[in-house]
């Protein structure tokens, strides 16, 4: 099939605001994903366009960008469910996330996602003595399922940057940071769940959310966010976890 791509282009030491890029690619696989085309563009038409890629297969999280108006990972979104139903050809616009300074074209600059991220302490910590014989410190199969689905969480900032409160203040912690506090908060292995707690009690933490489900609907995980944020909350008002 064949894909018409505009992409978002901006390279600091020449352009003084971001321009539109156009492409044509033909004969595309409707199977081939986003970041396929993008390599085709990078490779066969304009060697300057630069993007963030690794592991290619949803795992590492590094080519979330905006298509089609809605972030996404580039490897997960096949071309051709981006095309209307019987068509042989596609339009696909790409930008990079919003709320992020942009270093060129589809790089944005991820220190303070990750100034957030590293904020609310995402380590296990526990004071109980290490167990004897090299034993791992075991807990039950139902409080592992209070915090199973935010161990998905490829820190793809995806769900950060989807959100309207970030956006308006990037000081806001962001939901991605919320998710890393929320899968140690809930842990009941864990000793660290009041200050991670009190963390998310400050100005900028958990109350910025305005209950959107923007980063719900961004998560390639398909992690239920919102939901999260929701049970950091009640253990906030409740101080119960």
């Amino acid at each position: 099939m064949q894909v018409e791509m505009r992409i978002r282009r901006f390279n600091p030491e020449k352009d003084k605001k971001p321009w539109w890029g156009d492409y044509t690619l033909e004969d595309v696989n409707p199977s081939d994903s986003v970041l396929d085309a993008l390599h085709q563009v990078k490779w066969r038409l304009d060697g300057t366009l630069s993007l963030r890629r690794s592991c290619g297969h949803g795992i590492c999280g590094s080519d979330a960008m905006r298509i089609n108006g809605a972030n996404a990972l580039a490897c997960k979104t096949l071309v051709g469910r981006l095309a209307s139903e019987g068509s042989n050809s596609v339009r696909i616009q790409i930008e990079p996330m919003l709320g992020l300074k942009v270093l060129k074209d589809l790089i944005v600059d991820m220190e303070p996602f990750f100034d957030h991220y590293r904020s609310v302490q995402p380590y296990f910590t526990s004071n109980q003595p290490v167990p004897e014989n090299g034993r791992e410190r075991l807990q039950s199969p139902e409080d592992r399922a209070k915090f199973d689905d935010t161990t998905k969480c490829i820190l793809c900032a995806a769900c950060t940057t989807a959100c309207p409160s970030f956006w308006a203040n990037g000081r806001y912690v962001g939901p991605a940071a919320i998710v890393q506090a929320h899968r140690f908060i809930f842990d009941s292995r864990d000793d660290l769940y009041s200050e991670r707690l009190n963390i998310l009690g400050k100005q900028f933490g958990v109350w910025r959310c305005r209950t959107i489900f923007n980063c719900t609907n961004a998560c390639p995980r398909e992690i239920k966010v919102t939901q999260a944020i929701a049970e950091v909350k009640m253990a906030l008002t409740t101080g119960k976890v």
